[in-house]
């Protein structure tokens, strides 16, 4: 894919920003997925979650966080970690026979081939009740106060469900060697993978104090992002190898699965997610936020990434 010219001031630096931030997420979800879970259950949960994945979602939560200013800490990392278990659950299932049917996620065998398939289905399951009971939690301390909890199990059920992830997927399975137009896959992946994405930058937002116009712009921001992001991934998919992926490489056109390169052409669906990346940039810039530089960074890495 080519470059992408740089978007971001220069004297941001991603890499340690995002180290940062991650030994924060990592040490939370080290310290309470599979707590107490039992029968191995908590083994199988661990090994979808830890020592794996771009962590992009929890990322998005934590930028659009600082971007809005301060608020509840506790909050965002709550939300970070949450928006990753839901991620998790989500390639559980999507992996097993009865969906995808593969055997490699982010490098290392899928659940359902190192734990069998009903320990990862409900490993899945699992994953995702505990992203809601992190967003809940039992004390008085008031770390999340009441109406913040709700907003954001509010925002993560939209996501995640039949008007987000699900549904797209849904559409997905059903789209197996049927010829969608452009408004049609594009309509399918807002769902299947942009609803997340867009989700996290809104919870990370409504921890903080956001107005309406910020928040408008930001959920644009979210949705251009998260659209790229599967654009990209369409096209890795088809110029990339299985080792540098993590995942099997070129399973899309083998499932004979509509994608943005099936549709466009390679040089079409490259252009198209520079585009996206345009529109993500210029919604934070009418955004009227003062520090989006940790958003507009990590737009830019979802579109240069080779992986």
């Amino acid at each position: 894919m080519s470059a992408v010219p740089q978007s971001t001031p220069l004297s941001f630096d991603l890499a340690a920003w995002s180290q940062h931030h991650l030994a924060r997420v990592e040490q939370a979800l080290s310290r309470w997925v599979g707590e107490g879970a039992p029968a191995g259950l908590g083994d199988a949960m661990r090994y979808a979650v830890l020592d794996g994945g771009k962590r992009l979602r929890p990322l998005l939560v934590l930028a659009a966080h600082e971007a809005v200013g301060a608020g509840q800490d506790e909050a965002a990392l709550r939300a970070a970690c949450a928006v990753e278990l839901i991620h998790a659950y989500s390639l559980v299932h999507d992996d097993m026979p009865c969906m995808d049917n593969d055997v490699l996620r982010r490098g290392k065998p899928t659940v359902h081939v190192r734990f069998g398939e009903a320990q990862a289905l409900l490993a899945g399951d699992a994953l995702q009740a505990f992203a809601f009971e992190l967003l809940t939690p039992d004390d008085d301390g008031g770390a999340v106060p009441p109406a913040v909890q709700a907003t954001l199990c509010r925002l993560l059920a939209r996501a995640a469900g039949s008007a987000g992830m699900a549904g797209g997927q849904a559409i997905d399975l059903a789209s197996v060697g049927v010829a969608l137009t452009e408004e049609q896959l594009r309509h399918m992946h807002r769902l299947k993978t942009g609803a997340l994405l867009q989700g996290s930058v809104l919870m990370g937002a409504v921890c903080g104090r956001v107005d309406a116009a910020a928040y408008q712009a930001l959920s644009a921001y979210g949705a251009a992002m998260g659209l790229a992001f599967q654009v990209v991934d369409d096209i890795l998919d088809v110029v990339a190898d299985s080792a540098t992926l993590g995942k099997t490489a070129g399973k899309d056109a083998a499932a004979d699965k509509p994608t943005y390169v099936s549709l466009l052409g390679l040089e079409r669906a490259q252009a198209y997610a520079r585009e996206l990346l345009d529109e993500a940039h210029a919604a934070l810039a009418r955004s009227g936020l003062p520090d989006t530089r940790a958003l507009a960074a990590l737009a830019d890495m979802v579109v240069r990434r080779s992986h």
